[in-house]
């Protein structure tokens, strides 16, 4: 039996890393529109601005993750955009280069703090990217962008920050879990790559199963918070309990249980704004 051909993105998306840049998008879109209509106001100009702002970090940081890794590529992956021949290196300097001025451009328009938050997210990322992805100190850039993430969003639409400063404590461990359920998935590559990051450490099975449990146990206090504080509404009741399923659903698949954090994380996120406004 002959099977169609698969369809392939092209090479310029694949190299953005599209998931996880479509879901914090969505996120902070998802975010930033639910705080404004609580404070009564609409998304407007400076959402929009916010939602670019964020786009363009995730472009680039996905774009700087696959140039900085190009050599090791060449062995551990090389059916990858640029090891494979598909994008050059020049080209994916020059977007990353325009994704990282959209970045800096559309916050520079939002005000001061949310153009030196994001800068500072960025900038983690790229120490990810550039020096401690393959070292035991791996999961500290998802920390500090993770944990920046919620006070750009809130900063950029104009919102105080004590809005979204009971949600912090909850983000340090999903930060961690999705950084093992990211890395996991590509154990085998990194660990023939030599990398000496936080999943290689530890060890894969304990890696995955530590990434679950972590995020269903952000998910069950969130949950339970809620709940406590009489604040546990329908909408967010159902929202919870999809990224719960989701994690459920895929703490034993490497691959889907990354994909199942991204949705674990809108979901959540969504749920705490719409119970807490």
């Amino acid at each position: 039996m002959v099977h169609p051909p698969r369809m392939r993105l092209p090479a310029v998306v694949r190299a953005i890393h599209p998931a996880p840049a479509l879901a914090v998008t969505a996120l902070s879109a998802a975010l930033g529109a639910i705080l404004l209509f609580q404070a009564g106001r609409t998304p407007g100009s400076s959402w929009a601005l916010l939602v670019l702002s964020v786009a363009g970090s995730q472009v680039f940081t996905g774009m700087a993750n696959d140039i900085a890794d190009r050599e090791r590529d060449r062995v551990a992956r090389p059916e990858k955009p640029i090891p494979a021949g598909e994008l050059s290196v020049d080209t994916a300097i020059w977007v990353a280069s325009a994704a990282l001025a959209l970045q800096l451009v559309a916050s520079l328009w939002l005000g001061p703090l949310p153009l030196v938050i994001g800068a500072v997210a960025s900038a983690s990322a790229l120490a990810y990217d550039l020096a401690l992805s393959r070292t035991p100190y791996s999961a500290i850039p998802y920390l500090v962008s993770f944990g920046l993430l919620p006070a750009w969003i809130a900063s950029g639409v104009g919102v105080p920050l004590d809005r979204i400063l009971p949600a912090i404590p909850l983000v340090a461990p999903f930060a961690v879990a999705a950084h093992l359920a990211n890395t996991v998935r590509d154990w085998q590559a990194d660990a023939a790559g030599g990398s000496r990051s936080l999943a290689q450490v530890l060890g894969r099975q304990a890696s995955r199963r530590l990434a679950a449990g972590l995020a269903l146990a952000v998910g069950i206090g969130e949950g339970a918070a809620l709940a406590l504080g009489g604040r546990l509404t329908l909408a967010s009741a159902v929202l919870g309990l999809a990224g719960l399923l989701a994690i459920a659903s895929s703490a034993r698949n490497e691959r889907r249980l990354w994909y199942a954090v991204l949705v674990a994380a809108v979901c959540w996120t969504a749920a705490w704004a719409l119970s807490t406004g």
